[in-house]
């Protein structure tokens, strides 16, 4: 699938990102939270269980540090059709979600996000550095280095021991 990319960056917190408004969001004010990083979509076969548990783990561990980064694509199946409006009113409605909903985003090919271009460098999965599908997870420790990788299939409450542990939460 061709080479990884280098990236510049050594931290999450190095990064502007767009929020469904198209405003600029400096990363760097997450400095001090345990991020994960997902790629949605409200159209898949796992949207219900992923938004659904995504939210309960933000409401157990928002005061203790943790913030969800959702970034809509549309990459796979078309399953995320609609403006990234559409899909912050989605999640938001829906699934109660009170964590960032972002831009829509592309996290392969030449139009990666760089945000994403920097944490498949930093952690590879089953297909290299490509995302798999929607619902791929990035664990990020407080100091903005990815900790881990987790592919579509693992839902967000299977991860909620590493969770802990970023957070420095006792288990």
């Amino acid at each position: 699938m061709g080479a990884s990319e280098s990236v510049p960056q050594k931290s999450i917190h190095e990064f502007t990102v767009k929020d469904y408004k198209n405003q600029d969001v400096d990363l760097s004010m997450y400095n001090g939270k345990a991020l994960l990083v997902v790629n949605v979509a409200s159209k898949c076969g796992l949207t219900d269980s992923n938004y659904t548990q995504l939210t309960d783990l933000y409401n157990k561990y928002k005061d203790q540090g943790l913030e969800i980064l959702a970034f809509p694509c549309n990459q796979f199946l078309s399953q995320e059709p609609g403006t990234s409006q559409d899909a912050q009113e989605f999640a938001c409605t829906r699934y109660k979600a009170e964590y960032p909903i972002f831009q829509k985003v592309h996290v392969n090919g030449p139009k990666t996000e760089p945000v994403y271009k920097f944490l498949k460098t930093n952690k590879s999965g089953f297909l290299g550095n490509r995302i798999k599908w929607n619902f791929t997870k990035f664990l990020v420790d407080k100091d903005g280095h990815v900790l881990a990788r987790y592919g579509p299939s693992t839902t967000p409450l299977a991860i909620e021991a590493d969770i802990k542990k970023a957070l420095g939460v006792d288990m």
